[in-house]
């Protein structure tokens, strides 16, 4: 082969490996501009839905939260007529309050009122979602819990996937009851990091949820709620924050997906489990 025809090869070469660096780059400024487009997911699904928890044959207060930097929020109130406390819950990352009757359902078949609420951005809540917007969101829905008469020990904050991370953050900073965390991950880079091994996620992250951070603090009895077969977040994920959560706490295992995990386990197995932790930790003697 001619010294001409090695050279062509090397600047071939050359070429294809400067292609994909500069594709890998472009790659990374994508990933790094549109994080908030990948993890916030208000019109997924059915989140056209109009439904309230009267579909559900649910009675409901619809309440307008003001969060404290003044972005108003759209919730609910359900109560329970022979109550046993209240669970604030902090829905995920898909969807809005529409989407969770079935777990309104629950809260109230178990007795408990609920207040589920929309973070900014989503359904009919103002502005737009950011981390700290999530917080400040959570926030407004303790602060009105609190002016309603309840007290924090009657408060079970409860959050599933990101709503988890939400919850987690609140509950650090008050005193509930009980927390409840379900398919919650350790944080969003150990997350994306799983899910992008080919990125430097964890330098490119611009969010944090630090689920395992706050729960250190915690020191409300806390249950754990995890599907070994989580196809999103890994069931790692769930032993870790397991193992980093204070005492008094409990493990509920689930079977299924990510979304699915509560129907594959069976509804009565799942509100099983969450009325055993309630009876043990919640529940006044």
């Amino acid at each position: 082969m001619g010294i001409m025809s090695k050279m062509g090869i090397w600047h071939s070469g050359i070429s294809f490996l400067l292609l994909l660096l500069v594709g890998y780059a472009a790659l990374l400024l994508i990933v790094y501009f549109n994080q908030a487009g990948m993890l916030f997911l208000p019109n997924y699904g059915g989140a056209s839905s109009r439904a309230t928890p009267a579909n559900a044959e649910l009675d409901f207060e619809a309440v307008a939260l003001i969060a404290e930097d003044g972005v108003q929020l759209d919730a609910w109130y359900v109560p329970a007529t022979n109550e046993r406390g209240v669970i604030l819950f902090c829905h995920g990352n898909a969807g809005t309050i529409a989407n969770r009757l079935s777990t309104l359902t629950i809260f109230n078949e178990l007795d408990f009122s609920s207040l589920i609420f929309d973070y900014r951005g989503y359904g009919r809540s103002g502005g737009k979602p950011t981390e700290a917007g999530t917080y400040r969101d959570a926030e407004a829905a303790w602060q009105y819990l609190r002016d309603k008469g309840y007290g924090e020990d009657e408060i079970v904050i409860m959050g599933r996937s990101l709503g988890a991370a939400v919850a987690a953050e609140l509950a650090h900073r008050h005193h509930p009851g009980a927390v409840v965390l379900e398919s919650a991950f350790t944080s969003v880079p150990d997350a994306a990091a799983e899910v992008y091994p080919f990125l430097p996620v964890r330098w490119l992250s611009r969010f944090r949820y630090e689920t395992i951070n706050y729960l250190q603090s915690i020191t409300a009895p806390v249950l754990i709620v995890h599907s070994r077969d989580d196809e999103i977040i890994s069931f790692a994920h769930g032993q870790r924050l397991f193992d980093a959560a204070n005492s008094p706490k409990q493990f509920l295992e689930l079977k299924g997906g990510h979304n699915d995990g509560i129907y594959v386990s069976g509804v009565d197995y799942y509100q099983d489990g969450l009325n055993k932790f309630f009876q043990r930790y919640v529940d006044r003697p």
